[in-house]
């Protein structure tokens, strides 16, 4: 049993936005690539996201298939995500407006994204009888657990919203095994309810290349050893441990790092926005000014330059559901350091396509990073072993299996609404 047409729910974030910087980033680019691979395979996807701006129209066909809906709820501009749940009832009434609108039984099912998708979700899917199928994309509890010395905490509310979500879900949707075990022990999931769909790449985006051309394009030295930081400014991604660990090496061996160069690519996010010059100074204090080039948000395929011209990608992020820049820079061949967190576990293959460092002290980072740049060949070898894992991860296997448990639960509900007839009678 295939969905026709399904409803995506995204409240705090539009697919259309560039990630990278504000609230977008891999949960924009999931929800993009998803919907254009579930659409390719017959499947009509209808994005509900807030509308952030009056000059948006109410509908935008982002490809062939799939449809944006602009919802207006609260004022366009100055609302950060934790001001939104006040505008879910506004949010949710024009959700319910649209499919009113239509014949009856409009949408099979509905995929909400993120715990403020999922509330809105569960009332549409009680109101139009279809399955809730939710993707939390990061847990509260788990946030809650490893923060960065200077990030908030997420609040009470966040914490209820979630618990609540994954009772009402008829299925769950975790990035990794690890995730799953994280909802099933940390939120009392049924373990029936939830499924490991790893999220994936593109993989014709993000493709091996001339290192020394994407250098040249990108104004970078030759023979420079390039470390790169990819993602939002904010304490949970930890990009100041990029910066640490770079004048950690050039204390160890001026002359040997004497080129080293720094690439930030991203812009200022959530508890970041507060302090959106922080990387600046903090490169000014470090004495790396000069070696540090800060670029804003990109396009995937200029993205996809950088991940080339670079020797390592960093993700010394305190959680990750997954980490999508990970699995985007080895499929360009670069192998990535991170933090043995989250799905960077399952994102970087230890030893083979990177390596992850446990805990966040920059000068472990720095030898990590040493180790690779010291040893050509050990580099090399990474750098091979970045594309063959890589290589695992596809869009188009992550949408065929989310058909998969689309169908599971449109089963399950079915069968229940035949018990549930069956009893009456």
């Amino acid at each position: 049993m295939i969905p026709r047409r399904i409803a995506t729910i995204s409240v705090h974030t539009s697919p259309l936005h560039q990630p990278g910087t504000g609230d977008a980033g891999g949960m924009n680019v999931y929800i993009v690539e998803v919907s254009k691979r579930l659409a390719a395979l017959g499947i009509e996807v209808e994005i509900f996201t807030r509308a952030t701006t009056g000059s948006l129209p109410p509908i935008v066909e982002m490809a062939p298939g799939v449809q944006v809906r602009h919802i207006a709820a609260g004022p366009y501009e100055g609302l950060s995500k934790e001001d939104l749940p006040g505008q879910l009832c506004s949010f949710t009434s024009g959700v319910l407006r649209t499919e009113a609108m239509s014949k009856p039984g409009h949408y099979d099912l509905v995929h909400s994204h993120y715990w403020l998708s999922g509330q809105v979700g569960w009332l549409a899917t009680a109101r139009w009888g279809v399955p809730l199928v939710h993707s939390m994309h990061t847990l509260a509890r788990v946030k809650n657990a490893a923060l960065a010395e200077s990030d908030t905490p997420e609040p009470a509310g966040r914490l209820l919203g979630e618990s609540q979500v994954v009772v009402a879900a008829d299925r769950l949707i975790a990035n990794t095994e690890q995730e799953a075990e994280q909802l099933i022990g940390m939120y009392g999931a049924n373990p029936e309810r939830v499924a490991v769909v790893h999220p994936g790449v593109d993989l014709e985006t993000f493709q091996p290349g001339d290192r020394a051309l994407s250098r040249a394009r990108l104004g970078l030295p030759p023979h420079a050893p390039v470390l790169l930081f990819v993602g939002r400014i904010q304490p949970l991604k930890a990009p100041d441990i990029l910066l640490r660990l770079a004048a950690d090496l050039l204390e160890r061996d001026p002359e040997r790092y004497r080129e080293l160069t720094v690439v930030v690519v991203g812009g200022p996010s959530g508890t970041g926005l507060a302090e959106p010059h922080h990387l600046t100074r903090l490169a000014r204090q470090l004495g790396l000014s000069e070696r540090t080039r800060f670029v804003k948000p990109v396009s995937q395929n200029l993205l996809a330059e950088w991940y080339r011209a670079a020797d390592i990608a960093l993700m010394p992020s305190y959680n990750e559901s997954f980490g999508l820049v990970a699995v985007e820079a080895q499929a360009c061949g670069t192998p990535v350091v991170a933090s043995r967190v989250g799905g960077l576990v399952t994102a970087v293959r230890d030893g083979e396509s990177g390596l992850l460092v446990t805990g966040h002290n920059p000068a472990d980072y720095a030898t990590a990073v040493a180790r690779l740049l010291d040893q050509p060949g050990l580099l090399q070898q990474m750098r091979t072993g970045a594309r063959k894992h890589a290589a695992e991860f596809g869009w188009g296997s992550t949408a065929d299996r989310l058909v998969g448990v689309y169908s599971d639960a449109l089963a399950a509900g079915s069968l229940s609404r035949r018990r549930v007839s069956s009893v009456a009678g």
